[in-house]
């Protein structure tokens, strides 16, 4: 297969990269926004880049570290104990020594966190519905399908 891009003709700000990279920030930022809007997800002070890391934390078949999220979301660990921090003073998340080894801590969600997660998994499916205006459904379907093949080539 041919390279879709060329050095001589390439033009940074109208790479598939960069168009990503704004979307996700534009995405985040209308997350944040709508998560201040939101009488009581305001109250607990949750930011979308907090948002997340609970989404990480739901559900989890296997017990999950601040190491895990670090490699899960390209976080540095400073930057990812920082943020656990916050979420654990809000009473979101905590965290819980393994038993079987403890110098393991995994994390887990509180009640609080738990019962916030539904909000704000309404407040994430608004703001992604609004930047899919004017996609079908279909035209949804094969955007996912591509950025999931791309995931695939960077393994």
């Amino acid at each position: 297969m041919a390279n879709i891009y060329d050095v001589d003709t390439y033009e940074p700000r109208e790479s598939i990269g960069y168009l990503m990279t704004r979307v996700k920030v534009e995405i985040l930022a209308a997350l944040d926004r709508a998560l201040a809007a939101d009488p009581y997800l305001s109250s607990l002070g949750v930011t979308a880049a907090q948002f997340v890391v609970v989404v990480r934390l739901v559900g989890c078949e296997s017990n999950k570290s601040a190491s895990d999220l670090c490699k899960e979301l390209s976080y540095d660990a400073g930057a990812m104990t920082r943020m656990i921090d916050r979420l654990q003073s809000k009473g979101l998340v905590r965290r819980v020594r393994c038993v079987k080894d403890r110098r393991l801590i995994y994390l887990e969600l509180t009640e609080a966190g738990r019962s916030a997660y539904p909000k704000m998994i309404e407040l994430s499916v608004r703001v992604l519905n609004r930047f899919l205006r004017g996609f079908s459904r279909s035209e949804a379907q094969q955007l996912k399908e591509f950025l999931s093949r791309m995931l695939v080539n960077a393994g």
